[in-house]
């Protein structure tokens, strides 16, 4: 069984940025959770209206059946909000080598990174991420501020069989 990495945090901290790179340094494939959403949620969101439990429902659903085909073959790394901790059971559910990286950072930093980004996710819409946020308690916690390179270097030295 290969590993499913799971790059979580709010939107602007990094996932894809991250997972892509952790991707290229070990040749995992990567997927940007971001693609597997409906087109209403997205455009939900560009609307400026956060998503709920039932919006997101068939998404993490959606996630966990990749995870459980990637598992059999290359593993994956996978970017992915994961917000709460009932989303990341159902993220891991069935999946027997799950690993939670958590890109942890401020307010202020992420703001600042999105706001001039095009994305279906408005930066008006942070807020509601840090509000849903639930901090894991069984993930690798990393600082955003580190650069992607130590940042690709802890989670090498924490996930097993890479």
């Amino acid at each position: 069984m290969k590993p499913i990495i799971y790059i979580m945090g709010v939107s602007g901290s990094g996932k894809t940025t991250i997972g892509m790179a952790l991707s290229s340094k070990t040749g995992i494939p990567f997927f940007d959770g971001d693609d597997f959403h409906s087109l209403n949620n997205k455009e939900k969101m560009k609307a400026g209206t956060p998503l709920n439990d039932d919006d997101r429902a068939q998404w993490l659903q959606t996630l966990n059946e990749l995870a459980k085909e990637q598992t059999g073959v290359k593993g994956a790394v996978i970017a992915c909000s994961a917000l709460k901790e009932k989303y990341r059971a159902q993220l891991s559910s069935g999946v027997p080598k799950t690993n939670w990286i958590f890109l942890q950072g401020d307010y202020e930093l992420i703001f600042e990174r999105i706001k001039n980004r095009a994305h279906f996710m408005p930066a008006q819409l942070l807020q509601s991420q840090f509000d849903t946020l639930e901090i894991p308690q069984s993930a690798l916690t990393i600082d955003i501020k580190n650069d992607t390179d130590k940042i690709i270097e802890r989670i090498i030295a924490h996930v097993h069989d890479l």
